[in-house]
C-alpha cells in the first residue's frame, strides 16, 4: 500500500497509527497526508512498483534426451539453526592513523586470532581481507578492541619465505633503506554490524529468496577465498591462483597466463552446489626486473629500453632486493643513471650529524662490496617516498611472483593465451576433480562449523538436443544443417545483390590485385552474385606510406575522387596488416560517416574459394542482400512472431580495457527490420560515460516534441520497413549484465524503452519479452564417457538452473576446440506468453541467422551484431585527436561530469545497412 493511501474510512494504515488524527472536517475524496509542522502538505507521490525477474513457468520437452554431467558439486548444509554474525573491522596504527595498504589485514587478523583465542571463545573468522568479518555465533561483546604487534610488515601476500639479511645489517644500512624491520603495532576494533540466519540458504533453495540469502552465500564464498589466501594464493574475485610454475604459460611481452580455479556457491533447483571451473589470469613474469622489461618492450638489451614507458609499467609492482631478500613496492625510477645518482649517507665513525654525498653505484660497490655488472649506466629503482627516495641498482631487483597484469593483451598475446589455455572436455573434468581434492575444503574449520559437506562427484543433469532449423538458399533449395554447420558449395545465395559501380583501393598491400578481382567475379557468379568489373584500382602513392593514418586516408580519397565519374556504391579496401591496422578506423569513418559508401576491408594472405566466399557473404549482407534464410521465416510460421508484428532488439555495451578509465563506453542497439523477417538488422550506436553498464540514451527527451534517443530511431525504421506497422511485441536480448543488475535492466532500461514508445503514441501498448544472455559464467557440460563436446542445440533447463527464476543454458554451436561454453539465458519478463519450448526454439533459431558465417553461433545473432557495431564504431574514436572530441561535440553526462565525445552520425545511405557485418 502506498504510504499516502488510507483505508476508505479515513483511518490511516499502520504506518500512520502513531500520527495525530487528521482534522475532523475531511471531505471523503481527500486523502490525508503526513504533514510537517507549519509546512503545507506535500503532494502524494505515486511510486511505480519496481519490477523483479519473473518466476519459471515450466520446462521444455522438445528434442532428443541426453544425459550430461556438469561441474557443480552438491553441497549439504547441516547447520540450519545457526546465525552468521557480521562485524566491521577497523585497523589503525599505534598513533591512530588508519591502515591504508591492502594485504596487511589478513596478517593482522591472523595474529589477533592467535593471540586472543580465549577472548574470542575459540571462534574462527571468515574475513574478507578488508573491512568485514563473520563468525558462526556471536563474539563475547558487540565491540571488541585488540592490540597486536607484527614483525617485518610489508603490505603484500605470500612473503612468508623472507629470510633476514645474512648477519645484522649495519647502522648506515638501516638508515639508508629504512627497513620495514621495526615491529609495528596495530589496533584492531571489531564492532557488531548484523546477524544473518543460515536458514536463509535453505529458504532460497525452496525458491523463497530473502535479502539475507545473498549475504549468507557471500559468507560461504568469503570462507573459500580465505581458505585460498591461507595457502598463499593470488585472489581475483572468486578465483585463486597458486604460485606454481607448472601453471604458468608464457604469452610473450613479459606476461604469463596463470592457470587457477574459480570456485563459488550457487543456489540451484537441486540444492546448493559448489561450482568449480578452470580460470586464467595474467601475471607479470617473476624474476629479474631487467629481463621483464626487455621482454615487455621487445628489445635486445637494457640499453635500448624506453625508460619513460618502463617507469609507467613498473609503478606499484613488488620486488625483492638481493642479497637481503627484502620486499618493496616500486614507486619510480631515478632521474640519473646509477653511477651519477647521488644520495646523502651518514659517515661511519664521524660526528652524529656528519654526512657525505655518494653515488648509488659507489655505495653498493665500495661500501657494501656488491659486484654490479651492467647497472652503472641504467636508472635505479626507487622504492622510497616522494620526499625520501630509496634507490637500488636495477640488477639487484627481482619481481615477486603472482602480480596481476591488468593491461589489455595484444592480438598475438591473446591468440597465444587461447592456444595454451584450452582443454578438451575430458582433460578439464580430470583437472576439476583434482582441484576439488587439492583444495581440501573438508579441513576448513569455518566450513565445518557451518555443517557444509561437499560431494566429490559431478552433478548429473538431463539435456535435450533441439533439431537444427531448416535453411533456405537460392533457386528454392533448402537444407538441414548437420552438426551446426553448412556451406555454399553448389548452392546459390537466397537474395543476392549486384555488385556494381565499385572500385579497389590498395594501401600498399602486396598482392596480385588483377588475379584477386578475377577470382572474386568468378566466385560471385557461382554463388549467384553478379560482380561487374571494378571501375579502377587505386594504388597508394608511395610518398604517403609513412604519413599518419588520417592523412593517408584523406590523400587516397582525393586521388580517387579526381578519377571517378561519381560516388562509388562500394569500395574494396586492401590493408597491409591483417590485424589492428591503424588505417581501419579512419577509413571506415570516412566511408560510412562522410560519404555513405559501403566498404569491405581485406588483408589477403591465402586467397582461396572459401576465403572469397566468406568475403562475398559479408559484402552481400552489407549491400542489403540476404545469404540464407530460415525456412520458418520465408513461409512465415514462427510461433507468435509471424502472427503479429514483432521487433527484435539486441543490446550491448562495450568498455575500454581495465587500464583505461577515460575511454567512453559504447552502447549499441540493433533492431530487426522488414517484419516478418528475423534475419535483417540495423544498428544504432552511441557513446556514454566510461564503465557505465546501463544504456542511458534509449530515451532522450530534448523538448515536448523531440526525443533523440536510440529507440525512437529504431521504432521508426521498423515501421517504415515493415509496411507501416507498429510492433505489437518487442523482444529484447541484453548482453553482458550480471545478476545483480537484472533489476536495473527491468526498471531503468525497459522503462526508457516504454517511455520512447509512449512518446511516439500515448495509446500504444506493445508487449515485452526481456532476455539476458551471459557468456562469462563458470558452468560447463560434459558427455559422460565421451571425448566430444556436447552436440550443437543442447539445452538444459533443470537441476543446475535457478530455484525460482526463469533461466536455461543453450549450446547452439559445435565446440570444435577446447570445452564448449554454453550461453546462460535469463528470461526476466515475458508479457507475450511464449511456452518454454517455443522460446527455446526461437533462441536456437536466432543462432542460425548470422549472415557472416555458415555455422550456428554460440549466442543469438542480434547480440553478436550489437558487439560488431560497437567495436567498429569504437574504432572511429581511437584515432581522433582529443581536441576534436572535446565538449563542443558531446553533451554533459551528469552535473559537472567530464563531457563524453559523441560518435559521428552515419550517412543516411548506409545508416540502415548491415555495415557491421
Amino acid at each position: 500500500m502506498d504510504l499516502f493511501e488510507t483505508n476508505g474510512n479515513g483511518n490511516g494504515n499502520d504506518a500512520e497509527d502513531s500520527l495525530p488524527p487528521p482534522p475532523p472536517v475531511v471531505p471523503l475524496d481527500v486523502v490525508p497526508v503526513k504533514a510537517d509542522l507549519e509546512l503545507p502538505p506535500p503532494e502524494p507521490i505515486k511510486k511505480k512498483p519496481s519490477k523483479v525477474p519473473m518466476a519459471r513457468r515450466g520446462t521444455g520437452s522438445k528434442g532428443t534426451k541426453l544425459q550430461l554431467l556438469t561441474n557443480h558439486f552438491k553441497v549439504n548444509v547441516n547447520n540450519n539453526d545457526g546465525h552468521f554474525f557480521q562485524y566491521s573491522v577497523s585497523l589503525a596504527y599505534e598513533d591512530g592513523r588508519p591502515v591504508e595498504g591492502k594485504g596487511v589485514g589478513r596478517k593482522v587478523l591472523d595474529k589477533v586470532h592467535e593471540t586472543y583465542a580465549s577472548e574470542l571463545n575459540g571462534k574462527d573468522f571468515a574475513y574478507d581481507g578488508e573491512k568485514t568479518l563473520f563468525t558462526v555465533g556471536s563474539l563475547a561483546r558487540n565491540k571488541l578492541e585488540f592490540q597486536v604487534v607484527l614483525e617485518d610488515v610489508t603490505s603484500n601476500r605470500n612473503n612468508g619465505n623472507c629470510s633476514p639479511e645474512h648477519g645484522s645489517p649495519n647502522e648506515t644500512d638501516k638508515k639508508r633503506v629504512r627497513r620495514p624491520y621495526r615491529a609495528k603495532t596495530f589496533k584492531v576494533e571489531l564492532s557488531f554490524a548484523s546477524k544473518i540466519p543460515m536458514q536463509a540458504i535453505s529458504n532460497a533453495l525452496r525458491g523463497q529468496e530473502s535479502e539475507n540469502f545473498q549475504e549468507a552465500i557471500r559468507v560461504l564464498d568469503i570462507i573459500l577465498r580465505q581458505h585460498a589466501a591461507k595457502q598463499g594464493c593470488l585472489l581475483v574475485r572468486q578465483s585463486y591462483f597458486h604460485n606454481d610454475p607448472k601453471n604458468f604459460a608464457d604469452v610473450g611481452g613479459g606476461v604469463l597466463g596463470c592457470r587457477g580455479f574459480h570456485s563459488s556457491f550457487r543456489t540451484t533447483q537441486s540444492g546448493l552446489s559448489l561450482n568449480i571451473d578452470v580460470s586464467t589470469t595474467m601475471i607479470i613474469t617473476p624474476g629479474p626486473v631487467v629481463d621483464f622489461l626487455i621482454a615487455n618492450q621487445n628489445v635486445r638489451d637494457p640499453f635500448s629500453l624506453d625508460w619513460a614507458k618502463a617507469k609507467r609499467t613498473l609503478k606499484n609492482l613488488r620486488i625483492k632486493t638481493s642479497p637481503s631478500n627484502q620486499e618493496f613496492k616500486i614507486t619510480g625510477l631515478s632521474e640519473l643513471p646509477c653511477k651519477e645518482q647521488m644520495f646523502t649517507m651518514k659517515v661511519k665513525g664521524g660526528a652524529d650529524d656528519a654526512t657525505e654525498e655518494v653515488t648509488v653505484y659507489d655505495y653498493f660497490v665500495n661500501h657494501r662490496n656488491i659486484q654490479l655488472r651492467y647497472s652503472a649506466d641504467l636508472p635505479c629503482i626507487n622504492v622510497g617516498k616522494p620526499k625520501r627516495p630509496t634507490y637500488f641498482p636495477l640488477e639487484l631487483c627481482s619481481l615477486v611472483s603472482l602480480q596481476r597484469y591488468t593491461k589489455a593483451l595484444s592480438t598475438l598475446q591473446r591468440a597465444s593465451l587461447v592456444e595454451k589455455s584450452r582443454q578438451k572436455p575430458q582433460e578439464r573434468m580430470r583437472v576439476l576433480s583434482d582441484a576439488l581434492k587439492i583444495s581440501n575444503y573438508g579441513a576448513e574449520p569455518m566450513l565445518r562449523n557451518c555443517g557444509v559437506q561437499i560431494n566429490p562427484s559431478f552433478t548429473q543433469v538431463d539435456g535435450r538436443v533441439l533439431q537444427a532449423p531448416r535453411l533456405k538458399f537460392g533457386n528454392g533449395e533448402d537444407f538441414n544443417p548437420r552438426n551446426g554447420r553448412w556451406n555454399f558449395n553448389n548452392k546459390k545465395i537466397v537474395d543476392p545483390v549486384k555488385i556494381e559501380r565499385w572500385a579497389v583501393v590498395n594501401f600498399s598491400a602486396r598482392c596480385n590485385i588483377q588475379g584477386l578481382v578475377r577470382d572474386l567475379i568468378k566466385c560471385g557468379n557461382m554463388k549467384g552474385i553478379v560482380v561487374e568489373d571494378p571501375f579502377d584500382v587505386f594504388e597508394e602513392n608511395a610518398q604517403f606510406r609513412r604519413a599518419p593514418p588520417v592523412v593517408r586516408v584523406e590523400k587516397m580519397f582525393e586521388h580517387m575522387m579526381s578519377k571517378l565519374p561519381g560516388a562509388p556504391k562500394f569500395l574494396l579496401c586492401l590493408l597491409p596488416e591483417r590485424k589492428n591496422s591503424d588505417l581501419y578506423g579512419p577509413w571506415k569513418k570516412k566511408n560510412l560517416a562522410d560519404f555513405g559508401i559501403v566498404t569491405q576491408c581485406i588483408a589477403p594472405t591465402k586467397v582461396n574459394d572459401q576465403y572469397l566466399t566468406n568475403v562475398l557473404l559479408k559484402i552481400n549482407a552489407k549491400l542489403g542482400g540476404m545469404n540464407s534464410l530460415l525456412g520458418v521465416e520465408q513461409s512465415p510460421s514462427i510461433p507468435i512472431i509471424s502472427k503479429a508484428p514483432t521487433l527484435i532488439l539486441g543490446m550491448d555495451v562495450s568498455h575500454g580495457s581495465p587500464g583505461q578509465s577515460d575511454i567512453p563506453s559504447i552502447a549499441a542497439v540493433v533492431s530487426s527490420r522488414h517484419w516478418p523477417l528475423i534475419s535483417k538488422y540495423r544498428a544504432c550506436v552511441r557513446t556514454q560515460s566510461p564503465k557505465v553498464e546501463m544504456i542511458d540514451n534509449l530515451f532522450k527527451k530534448v523538448s515536448d516534441k523531440e526525443d533523440e534517443g536510440i529507440i525512437r530511431e529504431l521504432l521508426i525504421d521498423f515501421y517504415s520497413s515493415s509496411g507501416k506497422r507498429k510492433p505489437d511485441n518487442i523482444i529484447i536480448f541484453r548482453d553482458g549484465v550480471s545478476e545483480s543488475q537484472f533489476n536495473q535492466v527491468l526498471n531503468q532500461e525497459l522503462d526508457q524503452i516504454i517511455q520512447a514508445c509512449k512518446f511516439l503514441d500515448e495509446n500504444w501498448d506493445p508487449k515485452f519479452l526481456v532476455i539476458v544472455a551471459q557468456k562469462n559464467h563458470h558452468t560447463k557440460f560434459f558427455q559422460p564417457g565421451s571425448p566430444d563436446n556436447v552436440p550443437p542445440g543442447t539445452v538444459i533447463d533443470n537441476k543446475v538452473c535457478h530455484p525460482r527464476n526463469y533461466d536455461f543454458y543453450l549450446c547452439a554451436h559445435a565446440g570444435m576446440i577446447g570445452t564448449t561454453r554454453p550461453t546462460h539465458y535469463h528470461v526476466l519478463l515475458d508479457e507475450i506468453g511464449f511456452s518454454a519450448d517455443d522460446l527455446q526454439e526461437l533462441v536456437h533459431s536466432l543462432s542460425y541467422v548470422y549472415q557472416r558465417s555458415t555455422t550456428a553461433i554460440s549466442v543469438v545473432a542480434p547480440i553478436c551484431y550489437a558487439h560488431l557495431a560497437a567495436t567498429q564504431m569504437g574504432q572511429f574514436m581511437k584515432f581522433e585527436d582529443k581536441s576534436e572530441t572535446s565538449s563542443s561535440h558531446g553533451g554533459l553526462t551528469a552535473a559537472g561530469a567530464v563531457p563524453v565525445p559523441q560518435l559521428p552520425k552515419l550517412e543516411e545511405k548506409v545508416c540502415n545497412s548491415m555495415f557491421f557485418c
